[in-house]
């Protein structure tokens, strides 16, 4: 190997570039070929006719997309931010803190991003449950009933109950993040802000937050496509998308269409749909993010 360098990078990057070409480049070809026919069961993959734009044009008269498209975009306006900002919150009492048991609630806020979805949403239809939920009865032990709801089986609560799900789950993968980032900004600033009289709260939005911007758009680009992929376990296992409709999301949406309907072709229009408006708003947020940071760094 010492004496043919050139053929060792070969036998280290010839598999992993086949393999990538095999599993994703390929199927991902074949998607977007798919999205441009009318492909179902019996006319998939090549026996399908060629209908261009046909299935995004469709798209636009769809109610049921439509539908599944302003949840997936509640989702993603509240869900990333709510989950990047206690995770910060956590991230900044566990670094700042003094608190001997830190690595103990370290583990116990990250051990949910660790369970598979299908547990997550489990757990949380027994919480929502009407009559045997936790929700619902410590609302009894408070003498709030009037507040209590069937949530998972209304449509003004059930998309909520899935972003308060995925919420949970995530809010722990973040916060070693941003752990990780607030370790390495120098005691001495924290320290220099104590003696010029700042309390906590100031310390969170004066320096760690200003300080930690980029950690912050990467964790909320992260998020971001996190709630686009991961609310189609927790809608299937919650709520099947119901009532009506009120908790589907595109993905499910794809799904039905795609493995119950047979409608393969129009599938993967939406699919497509749904890994472009993922990358756009994936760049809009970091494009956002970098423009924050650069005037951050400017004199004044």
């Amino acid at each position: 190997m010492r004496k043919n360098p050139k053929s060792f990078i070969a036998i280290c990057t010839i598999p992993p570039i086949l393999l990538t070409i095999v599993f994703m480049l390929i199927p991902m070809a074949n998607a977007v070929y798919l999205s441009f026919t009318d492909s179902t069961a019996l006319s998939v993959g090549l026996n399908s006719r060629f209908v261009f734009l046909e299935n995004y044009k469709y798209m636009l008269r769809d109610d049921d997309f439509i539908l599944a498209l302003i949840n997936t975009l509640k989702l993603m306006l509240i869900v990333p931010a709510v989950t990047v900002f206690f995770s910060l919150i956590l991230a900044f009492i566990l670094t700042q803190g003094k608190l001997p048991e830190k690595k103990v609630y370290r583990t116990i806020f990250f051990f949910p991003s660790i369970l598979s979805l299908t547990v997550v949403g489990i757990v949380w239809s027994f919480v929502f449950n009407p009559t045997k939920g936790i929700l619902n009865h410590f609302l009894e032990l408070i003498s709030l009933e009037q507040w209590k709801h069937s949530w998972l089986g209304e449509s003004r609560t059930a998309l909520w109950c899935i972003g308060v799900a995925l919420i949970w789950q995530a809010v722990g993968y973040y916060m070693v993040m941003h752990v990780a980032a607030i370790d390495g900004i120098s005691n001495d600033v924290y320290e220099a802000a104590s003696i010029d009289g700042a309390n906590s709260t100031q310390k969170f939005f004066k320096i760690t937050i200003p300080l930690l911007r980029r950690s912050i758009g990467i964790t909320y680009v992260l998020s971001l496509s996190g709630t686009i992929n991961l609310s189609f376990t927790l809608s299937n296992v919650m709520t099947g998308g119901g009532p009506n409709g009120a908790s589907s999301v595109l993905l499910q949406y794809m799904y039905t269409q795609g493995m119950r309907n047979a409608n393969y072709g129009y599938a993967m229009s939406i699919a497509m749909f749904t890994l472009a408006l993922a990358i756009i708003l994936a760049l809009i947020s970091q494009k956002a993010t970098e423009e924050k940071e650069a005037d951050y760094g400017k004199a004044p």
